[in-house]
């Protein structure tokens, strides 16, 4: 199966505290949420499967901080954008940084093996944290693929 770089689209219906690990409690309000990862091992993008059945409640093994928040019944997958490249950090730092107001990041959260300020970013509307989304994979992408040639 490929794999590569992976951003969740999350809703929460409700807001509310969830305690996330080592990070502790974390007050989550309604809204959508953008989180995003890598699959770069022998599993590929099936990770994305895995964080699905977490959401489901199929799955109550928590190993990352994303499982604490897909593990609460207010929080589901809304959409997954994939690129088979690994360009997790600069996705992440694009949907992160000063794209427009209304973007939250969620210090920590998801990024404990790497220099990033988050993997999680927070608004409240979907349709501008999609565009945010899929604008940073593409422009992580089209620059990862500039700087090899």
């Amino acid at each position: 199966m490929p794999g590569g770089t992976y951003t969740l689209v999350l809703e929460r219906d409700a807001g509310g505290p969830i305690t996330v690990g080592a990070l502790g409690e974390i007050e989550f309000p309604a809204g959508w949420y953008a989180y995003t990862g890598s699959a770069l091992g022998s599993g590929g993008f099936g990770r994305i499967d895995r964080h699905r059945a977490v959401a489901a409640g199929d799955n109550d093994t928590r190993h990352w901080h994303i499982d604490y928040l897909l593990g609460d019944a207010a929080t589901t997958v809304g959409q997954v954008v994939t690129t088979e490249a690994d360009i997790e950090c600069a996705v992440a730092e694009r949907i992160d940084g000063p794209t427009a107001e209304g973007f939250e990041g969620i210090d920590a959260f998801g990024c404990s093996d790497c220099d990033c300020r988050t993997h999680l970013t927070y608004h409240e509307h979907r349709e501008k944290l999609v565009g945010a989304v899929t604008d940073a994979h593409e422009a992580a992408q089209e620059e990862t693929a500039a700087a090899t040639e």
